[in-house]
């Protein structure tokens, strides 16, 4: 592939929570035609922060990004506007359609869920999951400490923990999983300020309440039906947190992943 201009070269995003929304905003700042790729049924928490909402909200607004929910017909329109498309493709089929040439894993699954280095000429994935170069050309640490964002081109980030980052001495005790299956119905929204043990919702007619007092920073969409086990909410035991504002974490792994493009993009002659 020759070298082709940034303006001219598609960045597809796989997945549209706040990671990958923080992937994003580096990318979409550094002129790259930014796709992001989200599944029918979203089920990011930070949902304020996260340009996948828009999927259910047919448009989402983080900072200065717009991304609308749209279909393959319908991207050079979304572009043409500044804005970020976002499709419904769970699979990728748009990467085997468009032939991009950077894919990004931003799903955050803690495993591969199919992408690979035959995608596109680069490829990068973020978090545990994923081996450099086997998988992918490179690995963004997504844990937070000194690590965080560090592009990794030979080997696999920290592995997963299974326990939260510490914020305010909290870890485990700040992240909610569903005590049952059911529909989500709202008594409080994200950015409300909490006391703990105060209910937040109910899952059918099973009340779930705060383990503790903070902001309520993160909250499945209303109406989602989960399952028993699933991470649908976050309590920040902070009062003062900017709900609406890319995260730190978020911005150092967009400027990892940015780095990447660039490392590999002109090792390959390709930028």
């Amino acid at each position: 592939m020759e070298q082709q201009k940034i303006t001219d070269t598609i960045a597809i995003i796989r997945g549209g929570g706040d990671l990958a929304t923080g992937v994003a905003q580096k990318l979409f700042h550094a002129g790259f035609k930014v796709i992001m790729l989200e599944t029918a049924h979203p089920l990011m928490i930070r949902r304020q922060v996260s340009l996948g909402s828009a999927v259910t909200d047919g448009q989402a607004v983080v900072e200065d990004l717009t991304g609308v929910c749209t279909t393959a017909a319908g991207l050079e329109q979304v572009w043409r506007q500044q804005q970020i498309p976002i499709v419904v493709d769970a699979e990728g089929e748009l990467i085997h359609k468009l032939r991009p040439t950077i894919v990004i894993d931003g799903i955050l699954a803690k495993r591969n869920l199919g992408t690979h280095r035959n995608m596109a000429p680069i490829t990068i994935a973020l978090g545990p999951g994923f081996k450099a170069p086997e998988d992918v050309d490179a690995v963004v640490e997504t844990m937070r400490g000194h690590q965080l964002g560090m592009v990794i081109q030979n080997g696999a980030p920290l592995p997963n923990t299974g326990i939260p980052g510490v914020i305010a001495g909290k870890s485990n005790e700040r992240v909610i999983h569903a005590p049952a299956a059911g529909l989500v119905k709202f008594k409080h929204d994200i950015g409300d300020i909490v006391q703990k043990d105060e209910v937040l919702f109910y899952i059918g007619v099973t009340p779930v309440r705060s383990p503790l007092s903070g902001t309520l920073r993160g909250l499945i969409a209303e109406g989602t039906w989960v399952n028993e086990g699933l991470k649908i909410a976050d309590v920040d035991p902070r009062t003062d947190v900017a709900c609406d504002h890319i995260s730190d974490k978020a911005r150092a792994i967009g400027g990892g992943a940015l780095d990447a493009v660039f490392m590999i993009g002109r090792h390959k002659g390709l930028l």
